[in-house]
């Protein structure tokens, strides 16, 4: 039995095996001392302190306290800090308090001030105002914390700012005290505690400075640091700059639950410079334009891009006859097509007959009507008597046929009984008087291109709402014929709240017009008369895009109880500067900075001396200004295609 263990001891298989395993566990003992562990990479090559600041590796940095701040803390405070432009590691700490400590405390405290406050009077001294602010703010408290309103916390706030130089420290440090300094914030470096400092910002919950200022649940909630939202979308087109983080506003407006969109600014405020902008880079994605222009600002634009241009007045020879009908694709649309046309020339002869104006009457919105319940009869009867006479009714396949004018009407009118006669002499300045030919005649035009301009500046004030009216139509009636991404653009959109039934007619349009792919944007300058229309708030509620720019003081009360903005929001709208707003997009919105190239500024501002400069360098021969038509798809984004 020895003599076989011995055996089996001295094996050379075992001992070569053994020997195998003895050099593999030195290889792999040599390999792990040549990896370099997670720590290593992120660990500095060295921390060296002082007193006003410490040196991680070859940065320099300084950890500050916040000591001090306002009797009242605005919401998004803290977002400046947050959003800015340098390397900045922050940490709160939040400490819950029992209420019943508070509570005692703040009697106390009361006790304190009130006494203070009798010492004063018995020594004739002069009243203290921080005294009474102290007590009635402290009484306030003491009744939240009773109810359960508000809880009371201790809260610190520090922070640590780098530099590669310091030079650059001194820089960021004062850029932060500034920026604090202005929203009466008070901050500190944390003198001889800069390791503490550190210690308290790296994300590791130990609280080495110990700085901390008691806060109510409101005043806590204040200092929550996500406030700006992102409104970057990999599709769409550039809106601007975030001013709450500097990013791009890049929105796609038909992503969200329809296209529509409201712009409102007081005049000189950007809001057509906007518009423009927001119409060229459509464009570059194949999105047409519809311009309804009242007072010729898109020509330049329209000109540059090789869009068509429409001139609407008594001395122009375009005509646009509003008894045309839609070449609608659905069947269900073709069979209500001349409904559909019958129910808008009653709005549209309404209006020519001096519209139903909304008047303010005791407080409430009153429509006088302009036609009575046997007038409205007749005419209804009248035109279907004159679409029938054109051989159209109710079947489809007679709407090819060449459709009747306001002249027909006015015939069918004066020669029907009842009330035809009386109606049609209040027709007859639009077919024989003052305002014949530009709509009782046919149209001459037949538009297909990507940007089409309708200028109504020359037309006389009393025509202005007709025409727009009539040029709503016609472009209606063309989106739901081709339904392809359209955008509709109403410039001065208050002339048309001022009659109810182009107010109801353009609220129909922004109901509907996501089932037919366009989007509808409503401009205004006259936001009280726009808001003050029950169909106006409707228009502005039905868009999921809202945009704000500068507005005047009598505005901002209305647009901040139609938006429900902040106090903060309500007293930055009447101070942006020219090109800065207020961005709605669903429940998002920011502020935002509109931005444009050079080239999109020549071909879009209104501003006369960037205009007299383009014109004097057009005349010295130089065309760098942007002047002359342009191709979309390289000009504006040189490379893109």
């Amino acid at each position: 039995m020895a003599l076989g263990k011995k055996k089996q001891q001295l094996d050379p298989v075992a001992i070569a095996q053994a020997q195998r395993e003895r050099e593999d566990q030195e290889v792999q003992a040599a390999f792990q001392k040549g990896i370099t562990a997670l720590r290593d990479f992120i660990a500095p090559s060295s921390i060296e302190f002082s007193s006003t600041h410490f040196q991680l590796g070859t940065r320099f940095a300084r950890t500050y306290y916040v000591y001090g701040y306002p009797r009242q803390v605005y919401t998004g405070w803290l977002s400046g800090m947050v959003n800015l432009d340098e390397v900045v590691d922050m940490s709160m700490y939040i400490y819950p308090v029992e209420s019943q400590v508070v509570l005692e405390n703040l009697r106390k405290k009361v006790t304190q001030l009130e006494a203070g406050i009798q010492i004063d009077n018995e020594k004739g001294r002069v009243r203290d105002p921080g005294k009474q602010a102290a007590i009635l703010d402290a009484e306030e408290m003491r009744d939240k914390l009773q109810v359960g309103e508000e809880r009371f916390f201790r809260f610190g706030l520090y922070f640590t700012i780098y530099g590669s130089t310091l030079e650059e420290l001194e820089y960021v440090s004062h850029k932060v005290e500034s920026m604090l300094g202005q929203q009466l914030i008070y901050s500190k470096p944390a003198s001889s505690q800069q390791e503490q400092g550190l210690m308290s910002t790296v994300p590791q919950m130990t609280d080495k400075l110990q700085i901390r200022r008691n806060m109510s649940t409101g005043a806590l909630s204040t200092s929550f640091p996500f406030t700006s939202a992102d409104l970057t979308q990999e599709n769409g087109i550039l809106y601007g700059i975030n001013m709450h983080n500097s990013g791009l506003v890049i929105f796609d407006r038909f992503s969200l639950e329809n296209g529509n969109s409201v712009v409102f600014a007081k005049s000189g405020a950007g809001k057509s410079f906007t518009v423009k902008l927001e119409a060229l880079r459509s464009m570059m994605f194949g999105t047409e334009i519809f311009i309804i222009d009242p007072e010729n600002e898109y020509q330049r634009m329209c000109d540059a891009v090789g869009g068509a241009y429409v001139r609407l007045s008594l001395n122009s020879t375009t005509r646009i006859n509003p008894f045309d009908l839609p070449q609608v694709v659905d069947s269900d649309e073709a069979d209500n097509a001349l409904r559909s046309n019958l129910i808008t020339l009653h709005g549209l002869i309404r209006l020519m007959m001096g519209g139903a104006q909304a008047q303010m009457i005791g407080g409430n919105t009153t429509v006088m009507p302009v036609l009575t319940p046997s007038e409205e009869a007749d005419l209804d009867a009248a035109l279907i008597e004159t679409y029938a006479k054109a051989g159209i009714t109710n079947d489809p396949l007679t709407h090819s046929s060449i459709p009747p004018t306001i002249a027909d009407l006015y015939d069918t009118l004066l020669h029907m009984g009842g009330n035809g006669p009386q109606l049609a002499q209040r027709l007859r300045k639009y077919t024989t008087g003052t305002f014949a030919g530009i709509f009782s005649q046919p149209s001459n035009i037949n538009i297909n291109n990507p940007l089409v301009v309708f200028n109504i500046r020359d037309l006389e004030d009393e025509l202005r709402p007709v025409a727009m009216y009539i040029v709503l139509n016609y472009i209606w009636n063309k989106t739901k014929s081709d339904m392809r991404k359209r955008i509709l653009i109403v410039d001065e959109a208050w002339q048309l709240m001022k009659y109810e039934d182009s107010a109801n007619f353009l609220f129909s349009l922004a109901k509907r017009a996501r089932k037919y792919n366009l989007g509808i944007t409503t401009i205004t300058q006259d936001v009280e008369d726009f808001m003050g229309s029950r169909m106006g708030r409707a228009i502005v509620a039905n868009a999921s895009m809202q945009i704000l720019l500068k507005q005047s003081a009598s505005a901002v009360d209305v647009l901040a109880d139609t938006f429900k903005l902040t106090s903060e929001e309500r007293k930055r709208l009447s101070q942006f500067p020219v090109g800065q707003g207020l961005f709605f997009a669903g429940q998002n919105h920011v502020h935002i900075q509109v931005a444009a190239s050079p080239t999109e500024t020549s071909l879009i501002t209104t501003s006369p001396d960037q205009i007299a400069q383009m014109e004097q360098a057009a005349e010295q021969g130089d065309f760098s200004a942007g002047q002359g038509t342009i191709d979309l798809s390289n000009r504006l984004y040189p490379g893109s295609v």
